[in-house]
């Protein structure tokens, strides 16, 4: 809009200009009538853009001097970069032309030849020519970059969808083998433990302990077709998990599971409980898990100790067991990502996570995950 009204006062003064001289006013207007003509057809470029047809016709018209040419190339201009009908520019052009001469043989050439009518229609046809293939030349210049910028969105948008597709391909392809490997191996697991339970003569703690294999292996079961279920792409319907998720709740029967295995496992919980946010209480419950299962693995019977510390703004987890006495009897693979994992997930909450050795030879793992009251809680304080 700025550049619209700085053209207006360029073709101002070049109109002012020419219609102050002698041979600018062919019509003999007075000076204010000249001044009035000069300002209309000024303030008429600033809406060159919406409106470039009746600017170029009112120019064509109003003005047939040689002297307002700024003005004839503006609209000539505005006409052939800003108006879409290809059919009016040429009518539009060749009436410009026609106009034009017509109002220069009236007023110069009294008695006007052949010749005279013909070369004033030639230099009015190259003076129409060079601001309209310049208009032209611009308005193909823009819908090119305007196509090139779709075709690049789309492309994008193509790229993204593709990497979408590619995601969940592989997503699929993962969840086939979870389905195909892990969940037929725990499968067979709790079948085998559960006919170990069922035999006879066997030892009455060897038949606990396969009970609680079994159970274990069918929780395992659960959970896996709960992660199955996120990352397939079908069956839609058997998204949902068929378990609610784990939650502070169950820590008390995942510690008692632990002491079965043969580990002793102290619980301890301090300060005033109350419900938390649920990615908070599955959080602290995986980190609890976690460091239970690493605890049964390197530190064997070693005495573990959990405690949970309820803040006002916070839920401390600490989680100490003491250095083995003897080494573990089984050595249980792992890969590793178990306390990578749970430190993303602490940081996710916007928590801070600590795990390593301690002095003594024993190990601790430890969190503080903030929280935020949900609308359970905020009931009951209200009550």
């Amino acid at each position: 809009m700025l550049f619209d009204v700085l053209v207006a006062f360029g073709c101002l003064l070049a109109l002012a200009m020419f219609t102050g001289s002698p041979t600018g006013n062919p019509l003999g207007l007075s000076a204010l009538a000249g001044l009035a003509v000069c300002v209309l057809l000024s303030l008429a470029t600033v809406v060159r853009r919406r409106w470039p047809t009746v600017l170029g016709l009112a120019a064509a018209v109003g003005v047939p001097s040689l002297g307002f040419q700024p003005l004839l190339v503006v609209c000539l201009y505005s006409w052939a970069r800003y108006s879409r009908s290809r059919r009016g520019l040429v009518v539009l052009c060749a009436a410009v032309v026609a106009l034009r001469t017509a109002g220069y043989v009236a007023l110069y050439e009294p008695g006007p030849t052949v010749d005279t009518v013909v070369g004033h229609l030639l230099f009015e046809g190259v003076s129409v020519a060079g601001p309209v293939l310049l208009g032209v030349y611009m308005r193909s210049r823009r819908l090119v970059l305007e196509n090139l910028r779709d075709e690049a969105e789309r492309l994008e948008r193509e790229q993204g969808l593709l990497a979408w597709r590619t995601r969940m391909e592989e997503r699929t392809r993962i969840a086939r083998e979870m389905h195909d490997v892990v969940a037929h191996r725990v499968s067979l697991m709790s079948i085998h433990a559960g006919a170990v339970e069922v035999t006879d003569g066997v030892p009455a703690q060897a038949a606990e302990s396969a009970r609680l294999v079994g159970e274990i292996g069918r929780q395992a079961l659960d959970e896996l077709r709960q992660i199955l279920a996120v990352l397939r792409t079908e069956e839609e319907a058997e998204a949902a998990p068929r378990t609610p998720q784990p939650s502070l709740e169950d820590l008390p029967t995942l510690v008692e599971q632990s002491r079965t295995a043969g580990m002793p496992v102290e619980l301890a919980v301090s300060g005033s409980r109350r419900p938390l946010d649920p990615g908070c209480e599955r959080t602290a419950y995986r980190l609890v898990q976690e460091a239970l299962t690493n605890a049964l693995k390197h530190a064997g019977s070693a005495t573990t100790r959990v405690h949970l510390r309820y803040q006002p703004d916070a839920l401390c987890l600490v989680v100490d067991n003491d250095s083995p006495v003897t080494p573990a009897t089984a050595r249980l693979p792992s890969g590793g990502h178990g306390l990578a994992g749970l430190r993303e997930r602490v940081t996710v909450l916007g928590g801070t996570f600590e795990a390593g050795p301690r002095a003594d030879g024993g190990f601790r793992v430890s969190a503080v995950l903030p929280t935020r009251p949900t609308a359970l809680s905020t009931k009951e304080a209200a009550s």
